[in-house]
């Protein structure tokens, strides 16, 4: 084999790997940067969605006079949501859901994160005003306090 033909072989050798190289590199950084945005993303559309359940007990309590009770409260919520006549008509407007969710009265007291959590809720009802505390239990994140009045209907992420 001469000189010409080996530097021509090792040139496209080293092209391939250099190429395979670069492609591997590529990937080593846009992979883990892609999970961090999809992960920011998946704690929006958890915050939005608690955020709307937050305003479907606003509502509960503007026409119902009260919060829902710590037992069975999101239950009660549902089917308020259900069965008022204003929310059956208007839910969809008032409660708008992120993308790709729809707006469906059942999945407003669960996380969009698999495996879709139901939030918590309870309500504190021995002081005035009442007080409740919506939680996520995927995460530290939650919505008013059970003695904090300054934080009623408050998220506790901004």
């Amino acid at each position: 084999m001469d000189i010409d033909k080996r530097n021509q072989l090792l040139t496209v050798l080293l092209g391939i790997i250099i190429i395979g190289m670069s492609y591997y590199l590529y990937i080593s950084i846009v992979g883990p940067y892609q999970a961090v945005l999809d992960e920011r993303e998946m704690v929006e559309r958890e915050r939005h969605r608690m955020e709307v359940a937050r305003d479907a007990i606003v509502q509960y309590n503007r026409r119902r006079g009260n919060y829902p009770p710590t037992e069975g409260g999101l239950d009660s919520l549902v089917a308020f949501l259900k069965q008022d006549s204003m929310m059956v008509a208007r839910g969809e407007d008032l409660f708008e859901f992120r993308d790709p969710s729809t707006y469906d009265p059942d999945s407003v007291i669960y996380s969009p994160r698999p495996p879709h959590n139901r939030f918590e809720y309870t309500l504190n009802d021995t002081i005035r005003p009442k007080l409740y505390l919506l939680e996520n239990p995927g995460s530290e994140d939650q919505i008013g306090s059970l003695e904090r009045t300054t934080m009623l209907n408050a998220p506790n992420w901004n």
